[in-house]
């Protein structure tokens, strides 16, 4: 596969490709919600360095240190970047701000795609592929996350090709949306639905 030269922001490898988190994790515990008298969609709240986010109680949390794996469907280890699990991962500024690496320091500020290494990543979909990330963000700005917050937000085109580069099997958009002065990262590359409406309804404590 071509090496690209844009700078990724780094997590250490040997941390995204351990065993599975779930053993250290919380799930989240469901709590009704609303106040009418019919039966209301049950939700659960997951927290997050001052970020309350209601979400569905089928979803669950899983906290590894400064990173959170947010399950929304069938997943088979629940860990950011690894494939085959359905989920959006929520990173904390020991995942992402001034990350060691060959004796200096990666720091991510979302003007690049967010990738936990510069070496070759399993498709999020197909570990028998490899994920070739996109070069430029096909969508920028500010989104809403909770009241008086704004993130940094921006779409990334990506897509899954065969390991000898020679043919594109798929194509995807990761999601981010960077809240600098809160230190928090949210990436999805499940295009998960209603992810945008949680983020904007989130609370702050």
């Amino acid at each position: 596969m071509t090496k690209r030269s844009s700078v990724f922001a780094v997590l250490t490898a040997a941390a995204v490709l351990a065993a599975p988190a779930a053993a250290s994790a919380a799930p989240t515990a469901p709590t009704a919600g609303g106040s009418s008298g019919s039966s209301a969609s049950k939700t659960g709240v997951f927290s997050f360095r001052g970020m309350n986010l209601r979400i569905p109680a089928g979803w669950k949390a899983y906290r590894d240190g400064d990173r959170v794996t947010v399950v929304t469907g069938k997943c088979q280890r629940p860990e950011p970047f690894a494939s085959n699990c359905q989920s959006f991962w929520v990173f904390g500024p020991k995942a992402y701000i001034k990350v060691p690496v060959g004796g200096g320091l990666l720091t991510y500020t979302g003007e690049q795609q967010f990738h936990p290494f510069s070496g070759v990543i399993p498709c999020p979909f197909n570990a028998k592929t490899s994920w070739f990330p996109g070069e430029k963000a096909t969508s920028t700005g500010l989104r809403p996350v909770g009241r008086g917050h704004k993130a940094r937000y921006a779409a990334w085109p990506n897509q899954c090709v065969t390991n000898n580069g020679n043919r594109r099997t798929m194509s995807f958009t990761q999601r981010e949306w960077l809240l600098p002065s809160s230190k928090i990262l949210v990436v999805d590359v499940w295009n998960t639905p209603g992810l945008p409406d949680v983020l904007k309804r989130a609370t702050w404590s």
